[in-house]
């Protein structure tokens, strides 16, 4: 497959980018760092098997099926037969001869080098690499009974150790549970839990199968821990030898103490003393895995009784008044009732890259910020990055968004709920106004340079979308065009206003655009629309083009001229401004 290093032209021609066909960002195989290209294979060779196929994961998972049923029967074998009988023996081959045709398959199976994560699929290096590892144990493992019997003395005849050759089967499920944890298909908590109760199942089982054996085979019966209580244990059935092996590893397991049963001579004591030591590190795994597992669940609970606490020791002890405490409280709480339902939004969001966040947030957003006033006949790209930088958060009832006369750093969308607009006047609060569905609140504070006008809070359950100040003017400085629009929106806002407030700050707005106080980059033709020559003076002074065009093709001399505005005409053709420039003048 290699050569000196290199890859060979037509194995290059063969290696492609990965379409997901057998590969998964769950699977095994990840690109190196740094790779221009993907060189995992999409399929294998003729006959060959892909690791990564589904037909071959749902043999796999068969398989495991049978290893369970191996687990039980091997050490049962090995502990309470003699040989094998009847419909057992019928079982047992035909496990046997299902597992020899996985041997037979596992040589056209393809593998993943963990050196190069490259898909070997040459039948040479499957085959070798097969023979040199596992295959002479998985083949010792598929030899019936019957054929051991022939080819053995007779005093190595001894059926149940060759059964035990079997649990070699074992290392499968391992490999199995490890995948299924990786699954988001399946519970990570059920899974983890099914995989302890197999382990202890096992081991319990295990334990009674060779606690019996070593019993049945003493030379004297009655000095055991078995004969010692029922002499004639050998003429029971092997459902009640059985059940009083199992007891007697369950109670050893659980540390109960011993009773009635218990280790009579050396041999046994000597299994009791690795079995114990044994269950120490089973039973701390077991208690570790399982304390993690129910924490897991709880620790978000005791975080957020500690914050609660923690919050209301802070409000007590600065003497907050009672409204202030009750928004800290009904903030932290809505946050851990979002983060308990599974939402977890913001930290989901934040790790994933920006075209994909880019993607939510506009597939989420982006209807409702497109019927806002304020972005009424902006681009849509525009649009599309403006929606990208919202934040959507959750707010409690009776808690403040915006105060009055606080700095101007958001306005907020109103995905859902209803917000009042609150005046402070003399230490009196008076609601003059409420926001809904698809309104914007502290948007004149941002555009117009000023102080919040109000104090907004929520009168229920709300969801916003906060567009920082800064990200806004960053956005609308690369698109004037639509910056200007913007502001043509927020000025006839005001107009159709007939609160005086809204009429004062108008005026004041005009007034500083005039005089070229305000940062938002404006157009000529802004200028040239609401016939302001000061601030077209102050436009031109910056060094814009006198002939730049609007969207619809018209220059601001045609809008200077069809408004009927000499001084604004006049400025223009000092500033070197074309009369004779095409367009489409709407005079």
């Amino acid at each position: 497959m290699f050569t000196g290093g290199k890859y060979d032209e037509k194995e290059i021609e063969r290696f492609s980018v990965d379409d997901g066909s057998h590969f998964s960002i769950t699977g095994e195989i990840l690109p190196s760092l740094g790779a221009t290209r993907s060189f995992h294979r999409n399929s294998v060779g003729r006959f060959v098997i892909s690791p990564f196929d589904p037909h071959y994961r749902t043999w796999e998972a068969f398989l495991v099926l049978l290893v369970y049923y191996t687990a039980w029967v091997s050490p049962f074998e090995f502990g309470f037969l003699v040989r094998p009988s009847g419909l057992l023996t019928i079982t047992d081959n035909i496990v046997n001869a299902i597992f020899f045709v996985d041997i037979v398959l596992t040589f056209f199976v393809a593998y993943l080098d963990k050196t190069s994560y490259l898909i070997i699929d040459s039948k040479k290096e499957i085959a070798t690499r097969y023979v040199t590892t596992w295959f002479l144990l998985d083949l010792i493992s598929t030899i019936p009974s019957e054929f051991v019997r022939v080819i053995l003395p007779n005093n190595l005849q001894s059926y149940g150790y060759v059964s035990m050759l079997r649990l070699w089967r074992l290392r499968r499920v391992s490999r199995f549970f490890a995948r299924l944890e990786k699954d988001k298909n399946y519970s990570y908590f059920w899974t983890r839990c099914a995989k302890l109760v197999s382990v202890t199942l096992f081991v319990i089982h295990m334990a009674a199968c060779i606690f019996y054996r070593l019993a049945a085979h003493y030379f004297n019966p009655t000095e055991t821990w078995i004969g010692s209580v029922w002499e004639d244990f050998k003429t029971e059935s092997l459902y009640s030898q059985y059940i009083k092996s199992l007891y007697w590893s369950i109670t050893t397991m659980a540390t109960v103490g011993y009773g009635d049963l218990h280790a009579v001579n050396p041999n046994e004591m000597t299994f009791d003393v690795m079995y114990m030591l044994f269950n120490l590190a089973l039973t701390s795994y077991i208690i570790g895995n399982m304390t993690n597992l129910v924490v897991h669940a709880a620790t978000r609970t005791r975080q957020f009784r500690d914050t609660i606490h923690a919050a209301s020791s802070f409000a007590q002890r600065n003497r907050l008044p009672v409204r202030l405490q009750d928004q800290m409280i009904a903030h932290l709480t809505l946050k851990y009732r979002t983060d308990s339902e599974g939402l977890h939004q913001q930290e989901a969001i934040d790790s994933l890259p920006k075209a994909i966040r880019s993607s939510i947030a506009n597939y989420l957003f982006y209807s409702l910020v497109d019927r806002v006033y304020l972005f009424r006949g902006v681009s849509n790209d525009l649009l599309f990055q403006l929606v990208s930088e919202m934040k959507a958060e959750y707010f409690p009832p009776k808690e403040d968004v915006i105060l009055q006369n606080e700095a101007p750093t958001d306005m907020y969308f109103l995905v859902s709920g209803v917000v009042e607009h609150i005046v402070h006047k003399n230490a009196i609060e008076h609601v003059v106004g409420e926001a809904r569905t698809g309104d914007v609140v502290g948007e004149i504070g941002v555009l117009c340079y000023r102080p919040q006008l109000f104090t907004v809070r929520t009168k229920r359950l709300s969801q916003l979308l906060r567009l920082n100040r800064t990200a806004f003017l960053n956005l609308i400085q690369a698109n004037v065009g639509d910056g200007t629009i913007i502001m043509n929106n927020v000025l006839q806002h005001l107009k159709e206003n007939n609160d005086p407030i809204m009429q004062e700050i108008l005026l004041e707005t005009e007034h500083m655009l005039a005089q070229g106080r305000m940062d938002l980059p404006l157009t000529l033709c802004f200028a040239a629309t609401r016939g302001d020559d000061l601030l077209l003076h102050h436009i031109l002074k910056r060094g814009s083009d006198p002939n730049e065009a609007d969207n619809g093709a018209r220059t601001a001399m045609h809008i200077a001229a069809s408004s009927g505005n000499d001084h604004c005409v006049a400025l223009l053709l000092e500033y070197g401004g074309d009369p004779n420039k095409k367009g489409m003048c709407s005079c």
